[in-house]
């Protein structure tokens, strides 16, 4: 906040001085500073307002930006890293999708994608929606991050250590989640919540069947901190009634042990325009209130460990009726077609935003204990627990049209984005520990360029968020940027929030092609301790040690053993070694490279035409791929990473004998 300050202080000497200049200097000698900052300030039209938010956002070359925004990547299937205030794309993470630049699915990567085929097909795309860091204690620790694929029910893990993807688990019993990814304050399990109501392993029901045959669900992942993986032996999932279950959160402090969940379409509508029946947008926005789930995850645990359970193509369920009769869900009236439940930093209080009510509804836990202890008096049509509106509810504040996304900052302020109003909505959260002088109140809205969805602020999701920062994940950018034909870019705006009260300045704006960020996590960078180089020669990234097949200096060469060639590599600059390698057509090819170097940055890429290989061998690493010799030939290989200035000198020739 004081450094903040500060340079505004600055930013307003420096205007003054200017305009002192003007008035009390010859004009030759403002003239002879017209290439100086105040100059192209006149000459662009550029406000007070204008140059503060360049002075707050401008990083100049080697200075390092305080905050990483891990964004979803959308439809492109990946995530995206984008350093603040500087708004820079830092490095795009291949996850769901095949990436050329990295090599990921073009020989190595290759048994991660196939672990997120779904159902046995072959899937080679997603759509991330919603990204986790991991915690402890209910803070970020830097170490991994998670990410769901609403298109095909998948999880991906990535290793922060070297920003990769190491595993794709596919869920068996459900091809949509929306309300994945979100993890526990210790990152014990992921939180993959379901969407659209389906019969569990996708097996055929007829509609007129959706009542009964067509479930809910909600599946926590086990995650094994120490191998860096998911273990599925570890893993469970809970059947809940039909209703389209939304995004989900995890308790904190006060709360932790319960997970909490929107829902929408309590009405269980099936569509049907044409024949009779409203189309879905009419028939899931019928009923006044849906339903918020609450779920006891340490009760639900338990219940899996006594083996309460039964097997679904291979994964643990936990029934309805059993859930019911160990009292591990709930159920209390929400604001209808919601889209997202918030839990405040010291987990006393669950905010919900109904897309149609101008209010958000605040939830007591305290008092949602309450009730539970007091005996819930009603059940919904499946026999779960209803908690009323009146006992559970602690607050309801008016903040706008269409609110959809809850974040917090430092200040006892939160934040909610308001799709309809194309803004941001601050308002005061009125319980002890925050701003009870405030009370629950609104306090500020920021327009924002246009219909924002998610909104992530600086640390927002932990127990001790930053502020500082706000990032508005606009689904419009009309009148933006400039046009590129008719499909548009997502507008992600930085807002600074650092001076409270009525105070909020969009300080960048920031358009992003590669897919739609549907939502974010902004962590601060010192958390992050990427690796520079991989810690020894010969590292394996999938396993994280050294690769027992790495290649030693003098061990390059092909082996053959019948039809199976072995070929051995290094690489380093600027030469591969060997530099030709001559097999036969029908030969199945196992290929090894090490890169032997250890300077940062001193990649080396590897690519074969026709054999679809393009490899990024980083510092130290090793890469093994195989193919099979079907075309005979002259192939030369080159290293794809302008690596040195005989870069061009750096290839080799395969040599297929027909």
């Amino acid at each position: 906040m004081k450094k903040l300050k500060f340079i505004f202080v600055i930013a307003l000497v420096i205007m003054v001085a200017f305009s002192a200049g003007r008035f009390f200097f010859p004009q030759k000698d403002v003239e002879a500073r017209s290439s100086g900052w105040a100059q192209i300030a006149d000459e662009r039209g550029l406000t007070e307002d204008d140059i503060r938010a360049a002075m707050m956002t401008y990083t100049p070359s080697g200075m390092l930006d305080q905050y990483v925004m891990f964004a979803s990547g959308g439809h492109s299937g990946q995530v995206f890293a984008i350093g603040l205030p500087s708004m820079r794309l830092l490095r795009t993470i291949a996850v769901f999708t095949p990436e050329p630049w990295q090599g990921y699915g073009y020989g190595t990567g290759n048994d991660i994608l196939e672990g997120g085929n779904s159902l046995g097909a072959e899937v080679m795309w997603g759509d991330s929606h919603h990204p986790a860091l991991s915690e402890t204690d209910g803070d970020y620790d830097g170490q991994w991050l998670f990410i769901g694929d609403k298109a095909n029910g998948r999880v991906a893990v990535i290793d922060l250590r070297d920003f990769e993807t190491k595993q794709i688990i596919d869920n068996p019993l459900y091809f949509n989640d929306h309300g994945g990814t979100f993890v526990t304050p210790n990152t014990e399990y992921v939180i993959e919540g379901g969407q659209y109501a389906q019969p569990l392993g996708s097996e055929y029901a007829p509609l007129d069947s959706y009542e009964s045959e067509y479930k809910g669900l909600i599946t926590f992942w086990k995650f094994d901190r120490e191998a860096g993986r998911i273990d599925e032996s570890q893993s469970f999932a809970m059947e809940l009634p039909p209703y389209w279950q939304d995004l989900c959160d995890a308790g904190k402090k006060v709360s932790e042990g319960w997970v909490f969940c929107n829902s929408i379409n309590t009405e269980l509508a099936t569509g049907g325009a044409g024949k009779g029946q409203p189309p879905f947008e009419a028939g899931v926005s019928q009923n006044t209130t849906d339903y918020l789930h609450m779920i006891n995850l340490k009760a639900a645990e338990e219940v899996f460990k006594a083996g309460n359970t039964v097997e679904v193509e291979g994964m643990q369920v936990i029934p309805l009726d059993v859930a019911v009769q160990n009292n591990l869900l709930y159920f209390a009236p929400e604001p209808r077609s919601p889209h997202g439940v918030d839990v405040a930093p010291g987990g006393e209080y669950m905010v919900v935003a109904g897309k149609l009510d101008p209010h958000v509804t605040v939830y007591s836990f305290q008092k949602v204990m309450d009730a539970i202890a007091a005996g819930p008096t009603e059940t919904d049509v499946y026999g779960v627990p209803v908690l009323s509106l009146e006992s559970v509810r602690e607050a309801e504040v008016e903040v706008g049209l269409g609110p959809l996304h809850t974040q917090f900052d430092n200040q006892g302020y939160a934040y909610t984005s308001l799709f309809l109003d194309s803004a941001v909505a601050r308002w005061s959260l009125g319980g002890e520990g925050y701003r009870p002088e405030d009370g629950w109140k609104l306090q500020a809205k920021i327009p924002v360029q246009y219909n924002v969805g998610h909104i992530a602020v600086a640390e927002g999701d932990t127990v001790a968020p930053d502020g500082a920062y706000l990032v508005a994940l606009n689904k419009w950018s009309i009148d933006r940027f400039l046009s590129t034909g008719p499909l548009l870019p997502q507008n992600l705006q930085l807002i600074d929030i650092s001076q409270g009260g009525e105070t909020m300045q969009v300080i960048y704006d920031m358009p992003i092609t590669a897919g739609e960020p549907h939502y974010a996590q902004i962590i601060k960078a010192d958390k992050l301790q990427p690796w520079d180089v991989y810690p020894e020669v010969g590292w394996n990234p999938i396993t994280q040690s050294v690769d027992p097949n790495a290649v030693a200096p003098g061990e390059e060469g092909v082996v053959r053993d019948g039809n199976n060639v072995t070929v051995k590599m290094t690489a380093i600059r600027s030469h591969f070694t060997p530099e030709h390698v001559e097999i036969k057509a029908g030969d199945h090819v196992v290929w090894t490279i090490t890169n032997m170097e250890r300077a940062r940055d001193a990649t080396h890429g590897f690519s074969i035409p026709y054999y679809n290989i393009n490899l990024s061998i980083e510092p130290g690493e090793t890469i093994t791929f195989e193919f099979d010799a079907t075309k005979s030939g002259v192939f030369s290989w080159y290293c794809t990473e302008f690596c040195s200035a005989l870069h061009l000198e750096m290839m080799g020739y395969l040599l297929v004998e027909p």
